[in-house]
Order: C-alpha cells, then structure tokens, then sequence
C-alpha cells in the first residue's frame, strides 16, 4: 500500500516536472524547419498556383511550431524556417554582386548568407510572439499524467487563442521588415497567394493582410486535424472555418471595386535588352541612345514607355539631336513618353548636385517636361547606409549614393488619364502606391512601373518581381504597365492577371490597348492600417487571457 502510494506520488511529481520543465529539440527539428522555409519559395513565381502549396507549408510549418514549449525554442525554429526560405529565395542578389558588381564570389555568398540571417529575424520574432501570447496551451491534465510519449506532452495544444495570435503576430513581422531600415518586403507571403485562393483578401487588406489570413487559415488546418484524432466533433468549427475563408478569398477575386474611366490608351512598352556589364561604358551609351530613339519614334501610341535609365546619361547631357527627334515625334503623332535616365541639379557655380533616379514625360504640344524622381532607394545600389561605404567600394556599381524624390508625387497627364509612375524596387512597397492614389491632386487610373533587372541575370528574380506588380494591381484596382531592360515586360489587368508580356531577354516592344480606372479598393483607402490594429488588438487581447496564465490571486 505504502509502495503503491509512493508510485503513485512519485508520477504526480514526474508529471510536474515534464509540465514545467522546457525540453531541448533536436537538432533536426530545427533542420527540418530550415527545410520547410526553403521548400516554401516553390510557393512562389514562376511555381503556377504556388498559393495552394504555400497554404500546405504554412500548415506544416505551424504544426511544427506547436512542438515548442518555450520562446527560445519558438524563436529558434521561426529563424530556420525564414532561413531556409530567405537563402533560397533572394540568392539572385549574388547576381547583382559577383557577376556585376565585380566583388569576390566568397564575399558575395557570405553577403547573401548574412543578408538572409538578418530577414529571419522577423519569422523568429513573429514566432516569439506566438509563444508568448498562446501561452503554454498543452494538452489536458490527464494526458501529461498518464502520458507514455513526454515529447507530445510538452507541446502546445493547437487552439483558437493560438491560431489569431500567430496570424496576428506573422502579419506584424512581415510588415516590420517591410519598414526597418527602409524596408525589404520581398517574398512577403501574400504575393503567393497572387495565384492562389486567398488572392481576393488583396484589393480589402493587401499583401500583409493576406499574409494574415493565410497563417489563420494555416492554424486553423492544423487545429482541425488535431482534434480530429480525438473528438470529430471539435474538429468542425475550425475546418469549416478554413474552408469558409478560403471560398471568400476565391469569391472575392470576383469583386470589382473600382470601374473603367476616361477613354482607352493604345501603349507601347519598350524592352532594349541593353547588356549590364556594357551599359555605362561609352559604348553601352551610344547603343542605348540610338536603340531607344528608334524603338521610340518608329510608331506612335498614346503612351511609351522605356525601362529605368534607358538612356545612362545625366538629363542635362542628353544629346540635343535625341531630344529634338523626340520633341518632334511627340508633337507631330500626339504621343506622349516616358523615359529613364539620371536627373541632375545644377548650382549657379555650374556644379552637378542632387542626382536622381528619374523619370521624364514628354507630353504633345506642352512645353516643359514631366519629372518623377523615385523616392524609395535600394540600400547600396542607390544609397549607401552610414558606415557601410566600405560595402560600396568592393562593387562596381555606379552612382551608389542618390538624392531622394517626394513621397508622393504628381501623375503623368496621358490625354485625360491620369498615370502614376514609379521605379523598380518601389513596386514591392504597396502602402506607398496607395498613399500616392489618395493623395494626388486627380487619383491616377493606371500604374506604371519602369524596371531594369539585368543586375540579376537570367534568375527567378524576374518572375517573383512580376508577381509582385500583380499584387499592386489587385490592391489598387488599377492595371499595371512594365516596361523592363530584360524582362519582365508586361501588361497587368486591374484584377491582378498577366494580359501580355514579352519573352525576356529579347529586344522587342509590347504594345497594348489598356483601359484606366477609377474610384478606390478599400486597401487604397486604409493602406495597412487596417491588418495592423486587428493584429494589434487581437494580441494584446491574447496576452492577457492567454491559456494557463495565472491571474492575479491566485496560485
């Protein structure tokens, strides 16, 4: 009796122990997790329908979050994860480094490695943040008493509570690293579901928004099959619940939020496939100037478009034959242009000061020329971080430190259609685009976006960058014009569909009949504000009730 008593003491002080007592994973769990990041960038372009294998990884990736049951082992497990995905995913940027920015291939690799050690920091933090607001939601009692696996006694049990507070806190950790240190919201998780089921959240909660749903649509998989192997009958609410969600995603793809406005525009979009390593050797130069005069003035169109600094000149030093044949051209076929090249400010002392990355429009009959000067740079092509000149100097990159245009700036008047312009990399940055529509003076109704990729080769950078102008086009309503160097050039329906592109890596012009919109997706109206308070609220509201949490008085 006494012996039987002992026993039975001696498991209700074993079952403490295992209840209280973090356990260390394996290192292959973390392995595995790493595996799962890097699996995940088949999600994405030029995957088709990757939206649906991103909806399978996430619910992998969270049921093996729910193995951990402490917030360094949450941490650790988020960090591989992104690892695994950010490695995989922008390796193109030794591209840009090696191949045309001449640095040693080992410290290229190195830099990309680092680089995608920085970015995981956000998943890990995303999942710190889960860990701590889920709370230590185990299994029942009678489980961890009598449990013959103690691994499985020690997870987090899947939950409501869990499933919005990882939604909540992967939504915030995506949008901060599209914010910290100007950004890098490349392979945010929405741009998957550009083709995939959760699509029509875009134009409502954009891509961070969709990013929410696809890790509450995750969770609540994960918890649905929980409970299934227990009690069906707890498993319904959450499955239905990701079905419900991915039906809406699927039917509000339907919705039209904004309608057509003013008349149709017939557009050319040029694609010089001008070589990088050439382009601003005089050689490169001369070729350029005379390529994009011919493809410009050869017919005429509404609209053309030319890729980023398609003339690698200062404005001042465009050549006064180039700028008269355009002139003529524009005024004599009523067709206005856009083009790239380095704007430039002049001090009375006759000093260069301010350059910018720059587009100029030409528009018929109107004296003067249309400027945009891009607002967003990238780090150490465009700007140079303080203490990081260093970094720049081991590059072979050109005009690595520039001056910053306006937030938002006026659009470009194509007859009555009011177009908005921006420059590569500033695509990826869907608030700013919003921002620009609600605050010009006459919202634009079409998107323009002038790119060159050639810095990263023949490489899925190319395809994930398409991908990402159709998120822009779901969010705001609007059709979206590419006009690249190499490709992709492309013309986007205001629904987010590729109506035409050219191949890549050809010489050609794109020509399309593109009819502009008007009025506002509610994304346009609210920008992020919207996915970041419910994340907001839905975490604070978590904290403080979360599962197994004493509360004050009591034991």
């Amino acid at each position: 009796m006494a012996d039987s008593s002992f026993r039975s003491i001696s498991r209700q002080r074993d079952a403490s122990v295992i209840a209280e007592s973090p356990r260390a994973l394996p290192f292959w769990h973390y392995l595995v997790a790493a595996v799962l990041g890097a699996v995940n960038t088949l999600s994405f372009a030029p995957t088709p329908h990757g939206g649906w294998i991103e909806l399978v990884i996430f619910a992998l990736f969270f049921a093996w979050l729910t193995r951990t049951d402490n917030w360094r082992s949450a941490a650790a497990t988020g960090w591989a994860f992104g690892f695994g995905n950010f490695v995989t995913g922008v390796w193109w940027l030794y591209v840009s480094m090696h191949v045309y920015g001449g640095m040693a291939a080992p410290l290229a690799a190195a830099a990309v490695a680092l680089f995608s050690l920085y970015l995981a920091i956000y998943p890990a933090l995303s999942s710190v943040v889960w860990s701590f607001v889920a709370g230590r939601a185990r299994f029942g009692d009678e489980d961890i008493a009598t449990a013959h696996d103690i691994d499985a006694s020690q997870r987090f049990a899947p939950t409501w509570h869990g499933a919005f507070a990882f939604a909540s806190a992967w939504a915030l950790g995506e949008w901060l690293r599209g914010l910290v240190f100007t950004g890098f919201p490349w392979l945010a998780s929405g741009y998957a579901q550009v083709d995939g089921p959760l699509k029509g959240f875009g134009s409502i909660v954009g891509v961070y928004g969709v990013g929410w749903v696809l890790a509450l649509v995750a969770a609540l998989v994960v918890q649905a099959i929980h409970h299934f192997r227990k009690s069906r009958r707890l498993a319904y609410a959450p499955g239905i619940a990701a079905i419900a969600l991915i039906v809406a995603g699927m039917l509000l793809s339907f919705v039209q939020w904004t309608t057509p406005a003013n008349a149709p525009l017939d557009v050319r979009l040029l694609q010089g496939n001008v070589k990088q390593e050439m382009k601003f050797e005089q050689a490169g130069v001369d070729e350029s100037l005379a390529l994009y005069q011919r493809l410009i003035t050869e017919k005429p169109a509404d609209l053309i478009v030319t890729p980023e600094t398609a003339l690698p000149v200062l404005s001042v030093q465009i050549p006064q034959d180039f700028a008269v044949a355009i002139r003529n051209f524009a005024d004599n076929t009523n067709s206005s242009i856009l083009f790239g090249a380095i704007g430039v400010t002049i001090l009375p002392d006759g000093r260069a000061t301010d350059f910018t990355n720059s587009l100029f429009g030409v528009t018929p009959h109107v004296n003067g020329v249309y400027r945009y000067d891009k607002h967003h740079l990238v780090p150490f092509g465009e700007f140079v971080p303080l203490g990081f000149h260093w970094f720049v100097r081991m590059m072979g990159i050109p005009l690595g430190d520039l001056a910053r245009g306006p937030v938002a700036q006026k659009a470009f008047i194509v007859h009555n259609q009011p177009v908005a312009v921006d420059i590569c990399y500033e695509d990826i940055f869907g608030e700013e685009i919003a921002r620009t529509i609600r605050e010009q003076e006459t919202p634009a109704g079409i998107l323009v976006n002038s790119t060159n990729l050639a810095w990263f080769g023949n490489t899925i950078a190319l395809d994930q960058h398409l991908q990402i102008a159709r998120m822009r086009s779901i969010e705001t309503g609007r059709p979206m014009l590419r006009a690249t160097n190499t490709g992709m050039t492309a013309v986007i329906a205001s629904n987010g569909d590729v109506v035409s592109k050219l191949p890549t890596f050809t010489t050609g012009v794109l020509e399309a009949h593109v009819q502009g919109t008007s009025g506002s997706t509610p994304y346009v109206t609210s920008g992020n504000m919207t996915v970041i308070a419910v994340s907001l609220l839905l975490l604070a509201f978590g904290f403080a009730f979360a599962p197994n949490r004493k509360r004050p008085g009591t034991r």
